[in-house]
C-alpha cells in the first residue's frame, strides 16, 4: 500500500479504532503507540549489476509496557494527527510504499507490509504481511520467473552474481 493510500484510508475512517494484525490471529496490543515514522531513500545493486531506487515509508509500533491490559486501541484520528504532524516536519513522498515495523517478544522485529484491511462498524483492521525476498536480476542469473530462489543456487560463472 502507497503512503498516500493509507493516509486517505485513516481519513475516511477516522472515527473508528486502529488495529494492525501482524500474523493470523495474532494482534498489535491496545497499548501500542506511533514511536517514529522513517522516510527511507533505497539506492540499490542487485546481483545482476542492475540498479535501482525508490522511497519508502515505515511506521514503528511500539507496545507500552507500562500500558499493558490497556482495551481500548488508537483511533484513526489520532493516528491521522500523528502523521499528518510528522508530514509537516518531513514531507512524504505519497506514492512510497507504506510499511510497519514492529516486534514483541513472541515476533521479531520486521518490516510488514500492508496485505489488506477491512472495517467493521467500530474498527479499522489492517492486516500485515511479510515478503519473501527475491532475485531481481532472474533473467541475467537465468532463473525462470515461477522457479522460487530458494531452489536455484548461483554457482561461479553462471552470470549471477558476478
Amino acid at each position: 500500500m502507497k503512503t498516500n493510500e493509507f493516509l486517505s484510508t485513516l481519513e475516511d475512517h477516522k472515527n473508528k479504532s486502529l488495529l494492525f494484525s501482524y500474523q493470523p490471529g495474532k494482534w498489535v496490543g491496545a497499548n501500542y503507540h506511533i514511536t517514529e515514522v522513517k522516510h527511507i531513500k533505497i539506492d540499490s545493486v542487485d546481483c545482476g549489476s542492475g540498479t535501482d531506487a525508490w522511497n519508502e515509508t515505515i511506521v514503528q509500533l511500539w507496545e507500552s509496557p507500562s500500558e499493558i491490559g490497556k482495551r481500548d486501541y488508537m483511533s484513526t484520528y489520532k493516528a491521522l494527527a500523528i502523521l499528518n504532524k510528522v508530514g509537516k516536519m518531513k514531507p512524504y513522498d505519497l506514492e512510497a510504499e507504506l510499511k510497519l515495523e514492529y516486534s514483541n517478544e513472541q515476533f521479531h522485529t520486521a518490516q510488514l507490509f500492508i496485505d489488506h484491511f477491512e472495517t467493521t462498524e467500530k474498527e479499522l483492521r489492517f492486516y500485515l504481511s511479510v515478503h519473501k525476498t527475491d532475485c531481481k536480476a532472474k533473467a541475467t542469473c537465468g532463473i525462470p520467473e515461477t522457479t522460487m530462489v530458494a531452489e536455484v543456487s548461483c554457482a561461479p560463472g553462471s552470470g549471477c552474481c558476478s
